[in-house]
């Protein structure tokens, strides 16, 4: 069996190009892959957000090289915000309960 960070390494390149095999360059997400791959791996943060728009400003935040494509290396930053979003929402959770 694999370590469990080894796991997650793995599992996160194979996500990545199996939406970036798509069209175009098979090593970047295009708009419309990333859409798909927010929608398909992330649907229910992608719904709580409400925002229309919110597929646009996660491009335009994530291309930092501003060439309309997000390479893997841009998306790792996604994923790794993400993390520390869920990490401090469950932490606070966990502090909440501890004080009531």
């Amino acid at each position: 069996m694999s370590p469990k960070l080894q796991e997650a390494m793995e599992g996160l390149i194979s996500v990545f190009h199996s939406y970036s095999a798509n069209e175009g360059d098979k090593y970047k997400l295009s708009k419309a892959e990333l859409k798909t791959l927010l929608q398909g791996e992330l649907a229910c943060l992608l719904a709580a957000s409400k925002d229309p728009m919110v597929v646009d400003k996660i491009m335009k935040d994530l291309d930092e090289n501003q060439d309309g494509q997000v390479d893997f290396q841009e998306f790792v930053v996604l994923v790794a915000a993400l993390t520390v979003a869920c990490n401090e929402f469950f932490v606070d959770l966990d502090k909440n309960k501890a004080v009531s």
